[in-house]
């Protein structure tokens, strides 16, 4: 059984999300002084983070989670407008959900983001002496790990190198079991790519204007 992990200060949320979940193996943090803490001891599947939090907002927790682990995370915030969404993906969550929330809508973010984070091929694939393999990509003694989202993406393009890939055919490959995905959501993530794979000098991910991008 998945186990999703939440962080949410609204007790009458909390009870919603345990009552609708059942599927999963659900847990909420306890004290939110230590919520990495607590994430690290737990090892869950999935994070649905709050952004309103007492003591240090969601996007905190966020940067803070992200220095050691990839863990799938989706914000709840009652804040919908496009810069919080924005600064959450920027800083390493993988979709967003504004309450008052759909508890199917949510479900079904919760069910896509695991079956593409978790179901996907680790073969290793190269590209001018880089290495992707699983979710890390590598060159000589260099590496950066990625979440599962970002290396779908990479791996996506290394599939197809020198080859323009649509921003339809990205969506489809990564999203096409969530009707509900923000296309704002692929712009987004390929950007914090990019800056996360200049760490190690890779800086051959193209935009072609209007289609899509391409490995070049």
């Amino acid at each position: 059984m998945t186990k999703v992990f939440i962080v949410e200060d609204d007790a009458a949320i909390v009870k919603q999300l345990k009552t609708a979940l059942t599927e999963h193996a659900v847990i909420s943090v306890q004290n939110f002084r230590s919520v990495r803490q607590e994430i690290e001891e737990a090892a869950p599947d999935l994070i649905l983070m709050d952004i309103t939090l007492p003591y240090f907002n969601g996007f905190y927790w966020t940067t803070e989670i992200r220095k050691n682990a990839t863990t799938p995370i989706i914000f709840l915030s009652s804040a919908d407008d496009e810069m919080n969404q924005v600064m959450a993906m920027n800083m390493g969550a993988d979709d967003y959900v504004t309450k008052p929330f759909s508890v199917e809508l949510l479900k079904a973010k919760i069910n896509a983001l695991l079956r593409r984070t978790y179901n996907f091929s680790s073969a290793q694939l190269a590209f001018n002496g880089f290495v992707l393999e699983g979710t890390e990509l590598k060159k000589g003694a260099d590496k950066v790990d990625l979440t599962p989202t970002e290396a779908k993406l990479l791996r996506t393009l290394f599939e197809h190198p020198g080859q323009t890939v649509t921003k339809d055919e990205l969506l489809a490959k990564l999203w096409a079991s969530d009707e509900y995905i923000d296309t704002n959501a692929l712009q987004v993530n390929i950007a914090r790519l990019r800056k996360k794979l200049k760490s190690i000098g890779f800086d051959y991910i193209g935009t072609v204007r209007g289609v899509g991008y391409v490995l070049a």
